[in-house]
């Protein structure tokens, strides 16, 4: 017996795009993996509808607040293979896992690169209790951090648990609350930073405000952007001034590719060590840390905090998650507990 396709329920945002394709696009959660192409190939297939009619054109108008919904083929068989890969498991049950990523580890396969990744990770140790909904290279992933970003990200070992977990990061009901060392002290009273087009300021707290698209001639990355793009929101809050660098807290209402990267380079105080969006920004040779700063390998970004409501019990879940080793020393050197 074929098994039923999983289900996608999809809240069409504020201010939609006009076409069906695109409001599906900037609105579904990005781990559900929907490009505009499969969109369009499951729209003509009839697998996408609204209050139980299907909806067959990509250029059909949608309103903010409707609810649409996905049908999704069952999952092919995973092509990733099981991995013995050690795990920080913060917390297990029959639904869920929640870990502590390290630094260096690739949430899910891609093309060419099969291997080593948490999706192999988590197979190995889940023994074959992913939900399948993420499809062939994804099962079991509901949200990502960037290889090089450290700290709590949530799978799914039920597709119940899938279904409920991705209804609340769409909601932006999920908190996510990162920790980042970055280039100079962001200042609230800052007129250049007051001018920055999508930047406010709100109490003292910084808020972040524009499109995330892909960069127009590297695709490699993403760009702040300005009537286009996936609507991205991220609060930044100082935790400590360090003279030439600084320790934030960056809240995120919205969960899009890089986009705390993006967002912090946009706001002219990239984070420390990003080889992407950090350009070739050095502090002053004689600030304390200069020289460890100069040496961090990877964007010094951790996701310290993560916190839901079970998608099955209900239960309200917080987690937290202390800096990583490289972080908490890069830290030290900029308070000038080391010469580094």
């Amino acid at each position: 017996m074929a098994l039923p396709p999983s289900v996608l329920t999809v809240t069409i945002g504020e201010d939609p795009p006009p076409r069906l394709d695109k409001a599906l696009v900037r609105d579904a959660p990005e781990a559900a993996g929907l490009s505009r192409s499969r969109l369009a190939r499951l729209i003509a297939g009839g697998a996408v509808s609204r209050a139980g009619a299907a909806l067959t054109d990509p250029a059909a108008r949608v309103a903010a607040g409707e609810v649409v919904e996905i049908a999704l083929a069952p999952a092919a068989p995973v092509a990733a293979a099981p991995e013995d890969i050690p795990l920080s498991i913060v917390h297990e049950d029959d639904d869920l896992i929640v870990i502590d990523k390290p630094a260096g580890l690739v949430v899910h396969p891609a093309p060419g690169a099969a291997g080593g990744t948490l999706v192999n990770a988590l197979l190995h140790h889940c023994a074959g209790s992913l939900s399948g909904i993420g499809g062939m290279l994804r099962p079991g992933i509901v949200h990502r951090l960037d290889k090089d970003t450290t700290g709590l990200l949530v799978a799914a070992k039920s597709d119940r648990a899938h279904q409920g977990l991705a209804a609340q990061f769409e909601a932006h009901t999920v908190t996510r609350r990162y920790l980042g060392l970055v280039h100079g002290v962001p200042d609230a009273a800052d007129p250049r930073l007051r001018g920055t087009k999508g930047v406010t300021v709100e109490a003292g707290n910084i808020r972040i405000i524009t499109g995330i698209a892909r960069h127009r001639t590297d695709r490699q990355r993403q760009a702040a952007v300005f009537g286009a793009g996936r609507h991205a929101v991220t609060h930044v809050r100082v935790l400590e001034a360090l003279g030439a660098a600084a320790l934030v807290e960056c809240r995120l209402e919205t969960g899009r590719t890089h986009q705390i990267r993006v967002h912090m380079a946009h706001a002219g105080h990239g984070l420390i060590g990003d080889p992407v969006y950090g350009g070739r920004r050095r502090l002053p040779a004689r600030a304390p840390g200069a020289a460890a700063a100069a040496a961090f390998p990877r964007q010094a970004l951790h996701a310290a905090r993560l916190g839901f409501e079970h998608p099955v019990s209900g239960a309200r879940l917080d987690f937290t998650a202390p800096l990583p080793a490289d972080m908490a020393a890069l830290l030290a050197a900029l308070r000038g507990a080391d010469a580094g």
